[in-house]
């Protein structure tokens, strides 16, 4: 299992709306031969997909897993659900990873962001 903690973590920056999100949580089984390569691969073909504008993924140590993939409009997300790749790894999901998923997709109305600004490091009065 990779470290991520090395990596840099940002969110999704918030767009204008509106646009949409699918979220996508699951529940894994115990053989994951072969997901990871799948999911990178699946990260990998939807950002080509135009109208893709990020995605979001957490994990907690119990194995709920939480992906958010937001779309600019319905033909983007229509695009990625039919992708034929993304339907093969669909059904190889629901045959061999995941225990239990469910899909929510939404339109965002609303959206707004905040980021903490950095603290310049000069001297400090003493």
């Amino acid at each position: 299992m990779s470290n991520h903690s090395e990596a840099p973590v940002a969110a999704v920056e918030a767009y204008e709306p509106p646009y949409y999100v699918a979220v996508f949580t699951t529940v894994r089984t115990q053989d994951q031969s072969g997901y990871s390569e799948t999911n990178a691969r699946m990260e990998d073909l939807v950002k080509d997909i135009p109208g893709f504008l990020g995605m979001d993924h957490a994990q907690t140590p119990g194995g709920l897993g939480i992906t958010v993939g937001y779309f600019r409009d319905a033909d983007a997300l229509t695009q990625w659900r039919s992708n034929a790749e993304h339907r093969a790894a669909q059904k190889r999901g629901r045959a061999e990873w995941y225990q239990s998923y469910t899909l929510h997709v939404a339109k965002v109305e609303r959206s707004h962001g905040f980021t903490r600004a950095e603290l310049a490091q000069g001297p400090t009065a003493g």
